[in-house]
């Protein structure tokens, strides 16, 4: 069997493959706006596209149900656009390509989009159903939740008369999340000189892939490469041994993937040439020793390459390698208060000097807003001390566990009648939407869930099979079980 429709609930994965035909990187999820409105429309059911393109559809409680409590299902429309290097791809006008790998679902070499779609299919699929039991419902569709929660932080007061809300972007089967990290973005930029590269001297191309990459969130406690951090690294030892003069730099596009690759172009005194050769291969059996658990497939190659017309001035040169490679990368610090999570981590997610131009682009995250904000001025600090522009924007707070929430012991108890087993119950290190919508709608209980979705944020990502069906029977009977107002 190849085709996802077939698969078990029906409803569900018919809904999720439609998703997949429809392009939604963030920013361009105008195709998936106007599925979700005619989707709305063909349905007759209330639907309502706000001012910044959020969704927000109703459904009326089945007969019998009215007096149940209103029940809001939240998940997001956009998804993150990563590929393969040697993938083509275009994630503005072509499909996802699903491929069913034993227990799994994965795509052709991309990112599939189960973060958040299989959320979004399974939303649309109690919408759409005649023969489920429920009380009044209400699903909010956010835009741009992967790059800048653009979507939630636009979210008016009056749109929503919902008491729960069911966030369905969680990704282990099992668990219950009722906290997760806010986050700040920590932009640098430097304009650098450029002069004639000098003369005498042999152009090369190092390049450094076949990381994992990842979610900077949930991904960022696995040991890991940073591509940048593995560069500006070697960089710093080829500027002191060879003399390198650096034309161009460029890794990663995302800031909330952990960067798989990066390049940069440079140029050396010829008479090295053999020499700087050698220099890399040492570097590839290196950094393939360090990380060998975790970066099987790591590669670290340099070629050959005309000679770059123009180098970075060697005193910016000298400055901005040292700042890459000081800024922090990586988990901060656990928590203290539940043992085995990450409270604050910074992923150096972007690194270019390109024309004349320096940029840096940082994730940082944190369960504590204050180590959020000292961890963010820590990394402004690195690039102030380079004379860089630096900016600290678009955070969003964190969302505080509730362990006495309604929702979650109703939710624990449907688990165990279901399973037979305990759910665990926990906070991730991830960003949800539940901070900033509990700002705008504060008396809501809160709870986040969904299936297994193994290396979201990279060409790995896999959504497991089984437990998309347990996810789905989940979801249905807690819906039977909510009380009454």
């Amino acid at each position: 069997m190849s085709d996802i429709r077939n698969l078990e609930p029906k409803s569900l994965w018919n809904f999720f493959h439609a998703i997949t035909q429809i392009p939604r990187p963030s920013k361009s999820e105008q195709g998936m706006i106007e599925y979700m409105a005619a989707f709305g429309k063909e349905h007759n059911l209330e639907t309502l596209v706000d001012k910044v393109g959020n969704v927000i559809i109703k459904k009326p409680a089945t007969k019998g149900m009215e007096k149940l409590k209103t029940v809001v299902f939240q998940t997001h429309l956009d998804m993150v656009p990563q590929k393969n290097s040697d993938k083509k791809h275009n994630f503005e006008t072509d499909p996802i390509e699903t491929i069913i790998d034993g227990e799994w679902v994965r795509a052709n070499g991309t990112t599939l989009g189960s973060d958040n779609g299989i959320g979004v299919a399974a939303t649309l699929a109690v919408l759409a159903s005649t023969d489920l039991t429920h009380g009044p419902l209400e699903a909010l569709f956010t835009i741009d939740e992967e790059t800048g929660m653009t979507g939630v932080f636009g979210l008016e007061p009056g749109l929503l008369n919902g008491d729960i809300l069911l966030n369905l972007d969680s990704e282990e089967e099992g668990e219950l999340c009722v906290g997760c990290a806010g986050g700040i973005d920590v932009s640098a930029e430097k304009s650098y000189t450029e002069e004639a590269a000098p003369k005498g001297v042999s152009g090369y191309k190092v390049t450094v892939k076949g990381l994992k990459g990842g979610h900077s969130g949930v991904d960022i406690a696995l040991g890991r490469a940073n591509s940048n951090k593995l560069m500006f690294r070697f960089l710093m030892q080829a500027e002191s041994d060879f003399g390198i003069r650096l034309a161009e730099a460029s890794g990663g596009d995302l800031r909330n993937a952990i960067p798989r690759e990066s390049y940069c172009t440079l140029v050396l005194p010829e008479i090295k040439a053999g020499e700087f050769e050698d220099f890399v291969k040492g570097y590839d059996v290196m950094y393939k020793a360090e990380f060998a658990e975790t970066e099987p497939d790591l590669s670290f190659t340099c070629e050959k390459i005309t000679i770059p017309v123009k180098v970075i001035r060697q005193a910016d040169q000298y400055r901005i390698i040292r700042a890459v490679f000081v800024c922090p990368n990586g988990v901060v610090r656990m928590s203290q208060a539940m043992p085995g999570l990450v409270e604050t981590s910074n992923n150096l997610a972007i690194v270019k000097c390109v024309d004349g131009k320096f940029e840096a682009h940082c994730l940082t995250r944190s369960s504590v807003d204050s180590a959020k904000e000292a961890t963010a001025w820590k990394i402004a600090a690195v690039f102030h001390l380079i004379d860089a522009e630096v900016r600290l924007e678009g955070g969003y707070p964190g969302w505080k566990p509730n362990m006495k929430s309604p929702v979650l012991k109703t939710m624990t108890n449907v688990y165990k009648e279901l399973f037979g087993a305990e759910p665990e119950v926990k906070a991730i290190h991830a960003g949800l939407e539940c901070g900033l919508i509990s700002g705008v709608y504060p008396g809501l209980d809160m709870i986040s869930f969904g299936p297994t979705i193994k290396y979201p944020h990279s060409p790995d990502e896999k959504v497991h099979i089984e437990s998309v069906g347990k996810f789905w029977d989940y979801l249905v009977a807690t819906l039977k079980n909510i009380p009454a107002k």
